[in-house]
């Protein structure tokens, strides 16, 4: 059985997004549990350009398959990318929970959603869109 283009797109970005997660959680665990790093805030942060980075490679090499621009260019397009819905999920909670006075959970569940479409958007119209 074979899925159409578009789909097994979507299924290699969700799948992208399960890994890089994962690579950040593992990476934020060792900050904590091996180098014993005092600040959870502080070892996320560091963790999570480790998924940050794995998001990248697999959007590249395995989600959209682009490898005929140079990385750099593409890198620089994805961090802006990133940065832009990262503040947009910061600004979305904020007006959610701290000046509608909802609860933060649902909040941070549209976000994520949000997030995800428009990660997804941004990457395939932008980041790496065809020569």
């Amino acid at each position: 059985m074979s899925l159409e283009p578009r789909t097994a797109e979507v299924v290699r970005f969700v799948i992208n997004g399960l890994i890089a997660s994962a690579v950040h959680y593992a990476a934020l665990s060792f900050n904590l549990r091996v180098l014993e790093m005092s600040s959870a805030g502080l070892a996320n942060f560091f963790a999570a350009w480790f998924g940050i980075a794995a998001s990248f490679i697999g959007s590249r090499f395995f989600v959209f398959r682009n490898r005929e621009e140079a990385m750099a260019q593409q890198a620089m397009r994805f961090l802006a990318s990133y940065a832009a819905i990262a503040c947009l999920h910061g600004l979305l909670l904020y007006a959610w929970t701290d000046r509608l006075h909802l609860d933060y959970t649902v909040g941070l569940i549209l976000a994520a959603m949000m997030q995800a479409v428009l990660s997804y958007l941004g990457n395939k119209l932008l980041v790496f869109k065809p020569a």
